[in-house]
């Protein structure tokens, strides 16, 4: 079977940035990672993530392209098949491209077609909208829940005698 996918760039200006691939269910996730960075202009060099979603775009677990864990222990996009992570039920990811630019992608299951004779697989089918020359910037927000205040935690740090340390520990 056949994944087709829409690819859509994470920016904040008017015009829609996205690309549709087909890509056969049982490629991996470097095959998906590789269509995405050149249907996108990008030179595929930079170190890139995807994430399991869920329908909020939750970012969930990490598959890596590369493992630079200390116990050896990342899933990785080479051992991981498309379709073991992406299905009907379970049809988004958050794609991460350049941990210094942060190119931010929403890659979303649109369809699940039969094999075209005579078409090559991955395929771009469709391109809509320019990349900017820089990653569109990220504003990362607090969590309005969470209560904590980093100038205001109650701490005295001027108030060595009521500090819960042995400044002798040594």
């Amino acid at each position: 079977m056949i994944y087709r996918f829409r690819v859509i760039l994470d920016n904040d200006t008017e015009d829609d940035i996205f690309r549709d691939l087909e890509i056969r269910e049982t490629d991996t996730l470097e095959d998906l990672h590789n269509i995405i960075t050149q249907s996108f202009g990008f030179d595929g060099t930079e170190m890139a993530s995807f994430y399991i979603s869920d329908e909020q775009w939750n970012q969930g677990e990490e598959i890596s392209l590369f493992d630079l864990s200390d116990d050896n222990s990342a899933r990785l996009m080479n051992e991981t098949e498309i379709s073991s992570v992406v299905h009907e039920v379970q049809p988004k990811l958050i794609y991460v491209y350049d941990f210094l630019s942060m190119w931010t992608f929403y890659v979303e299951l649109a369809e699940i077609v039969e094999e075209a004779n005579g078409t090559d697989y991955p395929n771009l089918m469709f391109v809509k909208g320019q990349v900017p020359n820089e990653a569109p910037d990220k504003l990362f927000e607090a969590d309005p829940t969470d209560d904590f205040d980093e100038f205001n935690d109650g701490i005295d740090v001027d108030d060595y005698d009521n500090l819960d340390f042995d400044e002798n520990w040594n």
